[in-house]
This record gives C-alpha cells, structure tokens and sequence, in this order.
C-alpha cells in the first residue's frame, strides 16, 4: 500500500478530489489503481484561509510496483506492506484462563483480543457495566452521594468513557488503526477512521463499550462488574490465583489494566513484592472559554462556516524546570465531577459527539515529579490526595468545585466572574484563590504558560474565562515495573499494562498496550481447549 501525505486542498474539497491529488502526484495511470481512499483529513488555518491537509492509501493493480512508486516519490509517498502478522501459539499450558483486572480501554482489548483467540479470559471490574454505572454518574452529578466503586474513574469503559472518547495520540503503533477499525465495527462513525483527531464522543462510546462486551462474552469470556480484586496470590515469586468479590478464581496470568486511580491496587502489588516507582504527572485546572471564541481563535474570519469542526488547541510551554500545557481539550463540552473517593474534589472534561455545548474546556496542567512531591512509590499519590483534599474544603465540603475567572488568577487574588462564562461543573462551583490549593511555585506557572497561551490563541487573553479545580488526575503517578516479557519485577505471571500501570497515556495507547500485553500470553500458552 502506498500511503501520500501532506495534501494539501481547499475546504470543501470532495473525497474524489482529494483522492484524485493523489492518483496525479502519483503518476501512475488511473487504470492501474486497484483501490483508492481518502486517509487521514485535518484542517490549516495558519495563513489566513482554511485548507484541508490530507493523507490517501492506494493500492495498484501490481502490487509489486508499489515501492518502486514509493522510491521515486520520497518524500511524497511512503511504502507501507500489506503483509499481516500471523500470531503465533504458545505451547505451554495454562492451568485456567487468564484473568483480567479492570475494564478500561487496556482490559477491554486485552479481553477481546484474549477471547478472539480461544483463550476465554475472566475479567474482574470493580466498577457497574455502562448502563448502571451512567446512572450512578449521573446521580453524583445532581446530588453530590458518591459511590466510591462505580464514579467518573471507575467502572465499564474506564475514566475515558467519560471524557470526550478521544483517540488521539502520539504513539506510531500500527494497531492504532486495528483500534479504530473495531471502534467502528461496533458502532463508533466511520468518519474516525479519516479524521485527524479523532473523537467518539461521551454519547456513542457508551453504545460501542457494550457492544464491544456484549461479542467479547460471546466469544467465550466471562466479565464480572461490581467485583473488586482483593488479593493476588503468589508462591514462590509467581501468580496463582486472585481473589475478587470473596471468591478465589486460579490463574497463571493475570493482566493488571486497573486504570490510574486504582490507589489500593498499587499498594497491594508493592505489598506481593512488585517494584512500584513514582512517576511524573500533571496538576492544574480546567479552564472554560465560549466555543465561539475558540472558534474565533482558531478560524478567523471562517469562524462558523459550517464545513469547519468546532475549533480545538494544543499548547504549551517550558517555564523553568516544568512543563505547561493544555490537555484533554473538550470543544463544545462540559466540565464534569471526577471524584473516586469521599472527601476529594477532582475535575475532568467531556463532550459529546456533536461537541455542539457553548462552552469549550480543557485541562492547563503545570508537569510535576518527584522534586515536587518526593520520592517514596506512593509520593505522587499522596500529593494528589492533598490537591483533591484541599479543593473539596474549598469548595464548601460537599463537592462544589473552588473556581476563579484568569483575571482574577493572574492577579494572585480571589475572584469570580460569570459574565463571560457560565460554568459548567454539575455541583456548582465556589469562588477561592486556586493559588491556595495548588501553592505559589505551581500557580505562579500556571500563570506564566496561560500568559503565552494568549499571544498563540487569543481567546486565551480573556480575563473572564474561568478556572475550575483541582485537575489531578492527567496520568498514573506510579510505574508498576514490568521487564521485556511485560510481567512485573518479581511477579512471575502478573502482566501490568495500561495508563494505570504507567505505560499509556489516553484512550489508544491503553488499548494498543492491553493488545500488546494480551499477545504476549497468546505467543506464551496455548488455549486449555488445545
């Protein structure tokens, strides 16, 4: 297959015409291109006029000329093989299935790809199944009583199922495109498969997760919600079995895909004799701005041409030792309550598929490591637990969220405006000086990145948007230390993957990880009915 990227059209161009850029840069004869489509689409506003930039895939006729088009082209054209991996078996045996902890993106296609494959995994999720565990949410949003096992964290789907589904990433893994493949087979639009940041959508995601679970039982694996892992049990140096929800269930191998909030986790695998480290994050806030505005900033005067998306950002910046940055930008979207335990306030962003709310947010998170918060395995937790302590006393103790306009902020003072933005936190928000939650150093670079921000995306400069806090959850603050096999140091048969592991970062590459950890087991054992 040979892949052109860096196409560059007008906006409207139609998908024929993209492709039809293609077939000409190619110079090959459109009789001999077996197969032709549109790839990859993103938008250019840097000059003052939207353009689409784009990628296309074509197949010819004769395969075998593919690279030789590629060679002649460089630059223009990559060369990609068709040749699909065939998974190879494993020969030992496995004495039960293997069993899989957590039913975020990296269990979810860890179990699938397990149960594809013959091996019906058990998989163990502390958390309701999506249907229950909407309305728990949902019940949290309006009433504030917190169910410390199913929340925005935990439960069917993982934190990302209440986050926009975006599938974005950094990661050049060739599964990426398996991902979105089976997004779409089971629901999610087809457009994922083209679009430059792709995004489900809070709305549809919940759909494709129960369908995704609904084949995966189908195919032979047994998953268990509302079940919470209470032990691994190892002898001498090797898994074999858990025990969840009272019950023993044996297992040689267990995939750990717990998510990054599963603080209890971490201490019980440091507890059986894993190597667990701290890890970097982030901190910071959710800042709301008008959609319009965003798309004012970003489109100029197209702003609101209908054949635009709502406008998103990506910014940062280096201020001394530490990294700022936008993060999880939710155009159209709403600011939600990401709480998991009794006593925290955390914030998180959301937006559904139309992303068509007034508002826009996104998280401004300042990076911080262990010269921040120490350099004990569970530091990093620790530091959160005071950000989300500090931010529920702020916000009046019954999960109201502390907020301040950027005016304000920038000034190191209280205040809050609404005449801008309304926010959108479900709980209500309370006016604080978020300078005394998150410090002085933290805040002050905070300040120093939005005051950038502004001179790269001029809604930025607006004083009246709003800050809301804490966000403080952008990442796994361990590393559970896994060695080339992916098991964990000293753990024989305990498979750590995913964000929560300190391996992925979002949706894809939790997904990507769970295949990779699941494949892994499959070229290892062969399935008990082989």
């Amino acid at each position: 297959m040979l892949i052109a990227s860096g196409l560059v059209l007008p906006l409207g161009s139609s998908d024929s015409e993209i492709v039809d850029s293609a077939v000409k840069k190619s110079g090959v004869a459109k009789q001999n291109i077996k197969e032709a489509g549109v790839r990859r689409i993103s938008y250019d506003a840097r000059h003052g006029e939207v353009n689409l930039v784009c990628s296309v895939s074509l197949r010819l006729a004769n395969a075998s000329l593919e690279k030789s088009v590629a060679d002649k082209k460089k630059g223009q054209f990559v060369y990609v093989s068709d040749a699909a991996e065939k998974q190879k078996i494993g020969s030992k045996k496995l004495s039960a299935p293997p069993v899989v902890v957590g039913y975020g993106p990296a269990g979810i296609f860890a179990a699938y790809i397990l149960a594809l494959n013959g091996y019906n995994p058990v998989v163990i999720e502390q958390g309701a199944s999506i249907e229950q565990r909407t309305a728990i949410v949902d019940k949290f949003f309006t009433s504030g009583m917190l169910d410390r096992s199913s929340n925005i964290q935990f439960g069917e789907g993982g934190a990302g199922t209440f986050s926009d589904g975006k599938l974005t990433t950094r990661i050049n893994d060739p599964l990426c495109d398996f991902v979105l493949e089976t997004f779409v087979k089971f629901g999610a639009p087809r457009e994922l498969l083209i679009e430059a940041k792709p995004h489900i959508g809070t709305d549809i995601l919940r759909d494709v997760i129960r369908n995704i679970r609904n084949e995966t039982i189908r195919l032979g694996a047994k998953i268990n919600f509302n079940t919470k892992l209470e032990s691994i049990n190892v002898q001498n140096g090797a898994v074999k079995s858990v025990t969840a929800g009272g019950s023993r269930i044996p297992a040689d191998a267990v995939i750990l895909a717990c998510g990054h909030s599963a603080r209890e986790v971490f201490t019980m695998v440091k507890g059986i004799g894993a190597s667990v480290v701290p890890k970097p994050f982030s901190v910071g806030f959710r800042i709301e701005h008008l959609q319009s505005d965003v798309d004012r900033s970003r489109w100029g005067k197209m702003a609101g041409d209908p054949r635009l998306p709502a406008a998103d950002y990506s910014l940062s910046e280096h201020i001394g030792s530490h990294g700022v940055y936008t993060f999880c930008m939710c155009p159209g979207g709403t600011v939600v309550a990401g709480a998991s335990d009794r006593g925290q306030v955390v914030t998180n962003g959301m937006s559904n598929r139309a992303r068509a709310g007034k508002n826009a947010n996104a998280a401004v998170a300042v990076s911080v490591d262990t010269s921040t918060f120490g350099t004990d395995a569970f530091a990093g937790v620790e530091f959160q637990k005071r950000l989300e302590s500090a931010a529920f006393t702020a916000g009046g103790s019954n999960y109201c969220a502390p907020a301040s306009d950027v005016g304000s902020f920038l000034d190191g003072r209280s205040g809050l405006r609404t005449d801008y933005v309304e926010p959108t936190y479900p709980l209500g928000v309370v006016e604080h000086n978020l300078e005394n939650i998150i410090g002085k150093q933290l805040a002050d670079c905070i300040r120093a990145g939005l005051r950038s921000f502004a001179n790269k995306v001029s809604c930025f400069g607006n004083a009246g948007a709003v800050l809301t806090g804490i966000e403080s959850r952008t990442s796994s603050p361990v590393r559970i230390l896994r060695r080339d096999n992916r098991q964990a140091e000293n753990v024989d048969g305990l498979y750590p993957c995913g964000e929560g592991a300190g391996y992925a970062g979002g949706i894809m590459s939790s997904a990507t990880d769970g295949i990779n950890t699941a494949k892994v087991i499959i070229s290892e054992y062969r399935p008990i009915s082989i």
